[in-house]
């Protein structure tokens, strides 16, 4: 009964195994029909090139980089990078001066815009607001009269202090033109100074300095908005927290805003020079939230959000040049791979017929059945998440043949055991399968965590590496649980298999004596060569507990005492 329950449930199991490829299959048909997806993985860079993009940045007049901001930006830049679902891109400096970001294959219009955006952030007081002069061709700014007052005739106390409107600021204030190069340059003005900038609403506006920077926020994320009933609007904003300095900052504003009337009740949120919305004060907000609400889609709502919850750029950035690059290494270096992956594969597979006989056929059936999984997750991540294989991933899907064949070495081995130990074919099979998933899933709980370490401080094509193993020692536990041993369970039903034929790989009388526990061996048979049963007693020697040992030798100085594998010998 017990028998018939193992195999039920081996067909089961495999049965199971057969739905996941049909799913998996499915599912990047049904992409490769209706959808970008291709029945082949996706290439990094290193193996089918993308392209290049170097950023320079804006610098006033005698300004100048300092590698901290660069360094800040690249790490904010390859952030971006990473949440737009890109991997295996490069993001480096150049001549200390430029950003230059390298991605695979032909990235979107989205993704550009998310690495291309500097996202400074500014939160600035609303001291003048009106319809904006807007022309149909792009025109200077107003022209600044030298005879007009730019020194403010009283000191400001605040950012909302009207002191700050000099007749200069002023005259500039009416004559601006939000299609002038002085409206594309706004990102640029000062943080102390007050700004002239208009909206995508043909709103201009005079706002004070920068009260509250991007570098306050501590999170943000895209969402609909909700009524105070719980109601969606369907209006996509941007949620945003601040850290601690910035939710005292933005208490002290709101405070001093709820105070005031007018336009200057405003708090305009301003992003790279341009007012993104500018709502009124309706209190003072002193839990460290705040909503952007403006004319966002979902796909520029989340961009935002991105862009602020990793952080605004130190500085901003113009877009130098957009080119395609070559592959780095190329297809020679992929084949290469390749080849030294077959390599190991086929020496696995001759060990395993010259260890185990026809066993082995098992090894070599479980390594495509992982091959093929491997294969297809790989393909649908590069579909779903832009996962793309470089030369280092590669490196990792060669290692895990290694790791994957080692584990059905151990399955074999302990049942190889039990058979030594004189139980059944079928017997052995479920007993060492019980020892044997034990060592298989630590050692493969440790691959997994050295992958996962690996993968959380390494970048770039390190990283490729890190996830391609991680993923196929995982692959490798549903191998061996889905199909290798329930194969095995099968296999065990046949007479080839079941009777130890010699070409089995299972035959008892080739693998020697049969162990019986602590450390005797029931006595061989009449065919056993004296070096095997000179083997098998060396094998009960070392498979001595230190108690059974010392137990030996005090039997040893005993008259009359036998030594292991003395059993069944006459006397």
């Amino acid at each position: 009964m017990a028998q018939s329950s193992a195999v039920k449930t081996a067909w089961k199991t495999l049965i199971w195994l057969a739905v996941i490829f049909a799913v998996l299959i499915g599912t990047l048909a049904g992409g490769v029909l209706w959808s970008t997806a291709t029945w082949t993985p996706k290439l990094a860079l290193d193996l089918e090139g993308g392209t290049q993009i170097i950023l320079t940045p804006k610098l006033e007049s005698g300004q100048e980089v300092s590698s901290d901001q660069l360094d800040q930006a690249v790490a904010i830049i390859r952030q971006r990078v990473d949440a737009s679902g890109v991997s295996e891109a490069e993001v480096t400096t150049q001549g200390g001066q430029n950003v230059v970001v390298s991605i695979p294959g032909e990235p979107d219009e989205a993704t550009l815009e998310r690495i291309e955006a500097s996202a400074k952030l500014d939160f600035r007081a609303v001291l003048l607001a009106d319809v904006a002069s807007t022309s149909t061709t792009s025109t200077p700014g107003a022209t600044p009269d030298p005879s007009l007052s730019d020194v403010p005739t009283a000191t400001p106390t605040n950012g909302s202090d009207l002191a700050w409107v000099t007749p200069a600021l002023q005259a500039e204030f009416d004559g601006f033109d939000c299609n002038s190069v002085a409206a594309e340059d706004a990102g640029q003005a000062p943080a102390d100074e007050p700004l002239v900038t208009c909206d995508d609403n043909g709103v201009k506006y005079l706002l004070g300095p920068v009260e509250i920077e991007g570098a306050d926020i501590a999170d943000a994320s895209a969402g609909v908005a909700t009524t105070q009933n719980g109601a969606s609007t369907g209006q996509w904003v941007v949620d945003i927290s601040f850290n601690d300095e910035g939710t005292e900052k933005f208490a002290d504003v709101t405070t001093r805003l709820y105070g005031l009337t007018g336009v200057q009740n405003q708090f305009a949120i301003v992003l790279d020079g341009r007012v993104i919305t500018a709502p009124t004060t309706g209190g003072a907000f002193t839990d460290g939230r705040a909503q952007i609400s403006g004319s966002f889609t979902q796909e520029s709502a989340q961009t935002l959000a991105d862009q602020l919850k990793f952080g605004a750029l130190p500085i901003g950035f113009t877009t130098q040049s957009t080119e395609k690059i070559s592959a780095t290494l190329g297809s020679t270096q992929l084949m290469s791979g390749l080849v030294a992956g077959l390599i190991g594969l086929i020496l696995v597979v001759i060990y395993s017929l010259i260890q185990y006989r026809l066993l082995g056929l098992v090894t070599v059936a479980s390594l495509a059945i992982a091959a093929a999984l491997t294969y297809l997750l790989v393909t649908l991540m590069s579909w779903r998440i832009d996962f793309r294989l470089s030369l280092a991933g590669v490196a990792g899907l060669i290692v895990a043949i290694g790791i994957t064949a080692d584990s059905f070495i151990v399955y074999f081995e302990r049942i190889r055991d039990e058979l030594r130990d004189g139980k059944s074919l079928n017997g052995s099979v479920q007993a060492g399968w019980k020892r044997a998933i034990r060592t298989i899933t630590a050692s493969d709980a440790v691959n997994f965590l050295a992958a996962g370490v690996l993968y959380v401080l390494a970048i770039g094509n390190v990283r490729g590496f890190a996830f391609t193993l991680g993923l196929t020692t995982i692959v490798d536990i549903i191998v061996v649980i889905l199909f290798t041993h329930p194969l095995m369970t099968l296999l065990a039903q046949l007479p080839f298999f079941r009777d130890g034929h010699k070409l089995s790989g299972l035959d008892p009388r080739a693998l020697g004596a049969v162990y019986r526990g602590r450390a005797q061996f029931r006595a061989p048979s009449a065919s056993v060569t004296a070096a095997k049963k000179s083997s098998s007693s060396r094998e009960a020697a070392k498979r001595q507990t230190i108690a059974e040992r010392k137990a030996a030798e005090l039997a040893a100085t005993k008259p009359g005492a036998s030594t292991p594998g003395d059993e069944g010998k006459d006397s």
